[in-house]
């Protein structure tokens, strides 16, 4: 198979058009933060069709005789293996410092079976159904194991990007995580962290916890301010209005960010409930919004007002009692080690009261 670049491999991984990956494969090249990110793409395309992982690591003084055993040996329960060697720069260090000699060692000391030339005629005959990745930590492999790969195995070289191939790499990447990039926000990026592939990965990867399903990444996605944990105001505000879908995702945001379930449903879902019990019992009464503002303790024009009387009017009085008898339940069995599921208990007590019929 052709050379490929690190950009030309990742642009075509995602997608219904990606190439099947062979059952060899070779990563090398200078650039070390592209050579793990070509790795981890081979190792999560494979895991998804069903292989199963092992890693090896080759240092100074190691030969590849536990990679072959491996990739020749039978698995009754993971026919298919993808098997990733990582060479360390010391073994290649080694093997050139020694030249024949060196190889002529490995061969001697592991019976022929785990030279360098046991590894080339396991590509040349490699059929799969189980993978060998193989990754140097170097700016080329041996050409020994080149000659062998250049048929049949997918040969990945990771150079340093050039000035007008970094805005290729962010739409690969974001593409890779299922983003998409408003051309503000790829234009931020990129003037923010240059030719930086691992810290426009990570800002990418940050994104993805709060990026809306199908929706086009803004700048205003990419401040920090933006990367906040939700107000109680807000998830009250979603759950008054039967938003369902946003509340899931403003639980979720927090949860990421490492908020703590039980501060959540104590000091904002139990809360929450009161205030809109209140305004139920209150509303039944035929009291005003200003009395019910003023029974919460809280001025007329106040959001949290207003949101407790909107979800007291969807909900109504008894849906509202169940699902506030549930939380305070749900208080001390996270307390007394009873409820063992805390986050699905959670978003299953908001789902019921936003969804659950009367």
């Amino acid at each position: 198979m052709p050379l490929e670049t690190a950009l030309a491999y990742l642009r075509g991984a995602t997608g219904e058009q990606a190439k099947r990956v062979p059952p060899v494969a070779v990563i090398f090249g200078p650039h070390a933060f592209l050579r793990e990110c070509v790795l981890d793409s081979i190792v999560r395309r494979l895991a998804g069709e069903g292989c199963q992982y092992r890693s090896f690591q080759i240092g100074a003084g190691d030969d590849y005789g536990a990679v072959l055993n491996e990739l020749r040996a039978p698995d009754l329960f993971a026919p298919r293996r993808a098997i990733a060697c990582r060479i360390l720069r010391s073994r290649r260090d080694r093997a050139e410092a020694g030249g024949a000699e060196a190889e002529a060692g490995d061969a001697r000391a592991s019976g022929g079976g785990g030279s360098e030339a046991a590894l080339a005629t396991a590509i040349e005959t490699a059929r799969g159904p189980g993978h060998l990745i193989l990754l140097y930590e170097k700016d080329n492999a041996p050409a020994k194991i080149r000659r062998a790969a250049e048929k049949s195995a997918l040969l990945v070289n990771c150079m340093r990007p050039f000035d007008n191939q970094v805005e290729q790499y962010v739409n690969a990447f974001a593409q890779s995580l299922g983003l998409k990039l408003s051309a503000a926000a790829l234009d931020l990026i990129i003037s923010r962290h240059g030719g930086d592939l691992a810290a426009i990965a990570n800002t990418l990867g940050k994104v993805t916890i709060f990026a809306e399903p199908g929706a086009a990444v803004q700048p205003g996605d990419l401040d920090e301010g933006a990367r906040r944990m939700p107000e109680a105001f807000e998830l009250a505000e979603s759950v008054a209005r039967g938003r369902a879908s946003a509340a899931m995702a403003q639980l979720g945001r927090a949860l990421a960010l490492g908020r703590d379930v039980f501060e959540i449903l104590a000091v904002e879902i139990i809360p929450m409930m009161r205030r809109m019990m209140i305004a139920a019992s209150m509303i039944s009464g035929r009291k005003s919004p200003g009395d019910v503002a003023a029974a919460l303790g809280l001025p007329p024009q106040s959001s949290l007002a207003t949101r407790a009387i909107e979800g007291a009017r969807r909900f109504g009085l008894q849906r509202l009692e169940r699902a506030y008898w549930r939380a305070c339940a749900m208080d001390a069995g996270f307390k007394d080690g009873t409820i063992k599921e805390r986050e699905e208990a959670l978003a299953g007590l908001l789902l019921d009261l936003m969804i659950a019929p009367d």
